[in-house]
């Protein structure tokens, strides 16, 4: 890529008169000729990797060598790279979010009216359905997916502008030839298809880095939920859900019974990792004193690279639990049939007040019955809020009423027109 530069560079110098159609072919007809183990060895010696290249390069290239890199400072060369590679590395992962967006589509259609129970507090709350909880990550996977697309438009190089960014190196070399440095520059972004920033100093501005991997850190946020809620949905307290496991698969060295979600543990470590790395671009934003530092050189060799193959992983995870997510109707209901009928307790207030009862005392009513049920379910007994309600006088309704009313299946809202409204979105 640093040759593609080169290259480019030398191609609009011609333009301008600078150097010869000779050398400018040299040089291409040696772009390909990567030699990494001349350049280490140059490296080795020399202790500046850029150059290191520049000199392989012109060892292979006896007629153009000796322009090479002429009037450019490293970082025009690097952050250009840069640039290149992690609007490359964007596309890679927006096309990855993208080939999630059917298979959420599909099982968000199939389970839009599959009732189950709701939690917060990770406590029985209400009913919701099984395709409005896939719907919420899908909701989050279209905002990153605009997010990345956003940051993938907006991406910039340096443009070719010096030492400081002011252009004085080229303005220098561009004496009496016709070209500004400010066309020169234009014409080598253009035969890079990259816009540049208008303002630079050595480098590029850092916050672009800071940009993106916040933008990989939102999809490392709306997977890590997605995963930790199936970690919790697969333990045998609720076992509504369940990751995909093999027929040979084995979940422990010491316990042959277990199953562990596994794929979505890895997905969460590897999400707490890039959670962390914003705030190592976000110091090399802030710390690129005045018009450039090198502390974060090193970092960023490792950073930008690591942040885009963690997501990889965590998105290729993503798309092997959901293709083959488990969804248990046995455990489902089971669970329903045990919580779902507190949640309904709120419909047979509303009854029972418009029918002429007295709401405060209603809502102690149903409290007391409520406490007694628990009390029963804590010590492993069956359920008795619908026969005990059922029997109340005092809620002033029928029996058959309140046992229709106490159903929580039909106490579902609007989710699963909700959820299929998003899962329109997917395309």
């Amino acid at each position: 890529m640093w040759r593609r530069i080169w290259v480019a560079l030398a191609e609009v110098q011609q333009e301008a008169g600078l150097v010869t159609a000779e050398q400018v072919a040299d040089l291409r007809a040696r772009a390909d000729a990567i030699d990494l183990e001349r350049a280490l060895q140059i490296e080795s010696e020399i202790h500046h990797d850029l150059m290191a290249e520049v000199r392989t390069y012109a060892e292979q290239c006896p007629v153009g060598g000796g322009i090479i890199h002429l009037g450019a400072t490293s970082m025009d060369i690097e952050d250009n790279a840069d640039a290149l590679r992690l609007r490359e590395s964007l596309n890679h992962v927006i096309a990855q979010v993208e080939a999630l967006f059917p298979v959420l589509r599909a099982l968000i259609d199939q389970h839009a009216e599959t009732v189950c129970m709701a939690f917060t507090h990770l406590q029985p709350a209400e009913p919701t359905t099984v395709g409005y909880r896939i719907a919420v990550t899908a909701q989050d996977l279209l905002e990153d997916h605009a997010a990345l697309v956003r940051l993938r438009a907006s991406v910039r190089g340096k443009g070719l502008r010096g030492a400081v960014g002011t252009s004085a190196s080229y303005g220098e070399l561009l004496v009496g030839t016709g070209m500004t440095p400010a066309a020169m520059s234009a014409r080598v972004m253009a035969k890079l298809d990259l816009t540049p920033f208008v303002i630079v100093t050595q480098t590029a501005p850092r916050r672009q880095e800071w940009d993106i991997l916040n933008g990989l850190a939102g999809v490392a946020m709306t997977l890590y939920k997605l995963a930790f809620d199936l970690r919790l949905l697969q333990s045998p307290v609720f076992g509504e859900w369940a990751e995909p496991f093999g027929k040979s698969q084995v979940g422990s060295s010491a316990m042959p019974f277990k199953r562990n979600p596994i794929n979505a543990e890895n997905i969460d470590s590897l999400a707490r990792y890039v959670a962390t790395l914003p705030r190592v671009a976000w110091d090399n934003a802030a710390h690129n004193l005045l018009e450039r530092t090198l502390d974060d050189s090193a970092n960023r060799r490792l950073v930008l690279p690591e942040a885009f193959l963690a997501v990889d992983e965590i998105l290729i995870k993503a798309a092997r639990i959901l293709k083959g997510l488990r969804i248990d109707a046995h455990s489902i209901a089971r669970n329903l049939e045990r919580y779902g009928v507190f949640a309904a307790t709120e419909r047979v207030l509303m009854a029972a007040s418009r029918a002429g009862g007295d709401r405060q005392v209603l809502h102690e009513v149903i409290r007391e019955h409520s406490l007694q049920a628990w009390d029963v379910i804590r010590t492993g007994g069956a359920n008795p809020l619908i026969e005990s309600l059922s029997a109340e006088a005092r809620i002033g309704l029928p029996a058959g009423q309140i046992r229709a009313l106490l159903d929580a299946s039909a106490y579902i809202g609007d989710a699963p027109e909700r959820a299929r409204e998003i899962a329109e979105m997917l395309g």
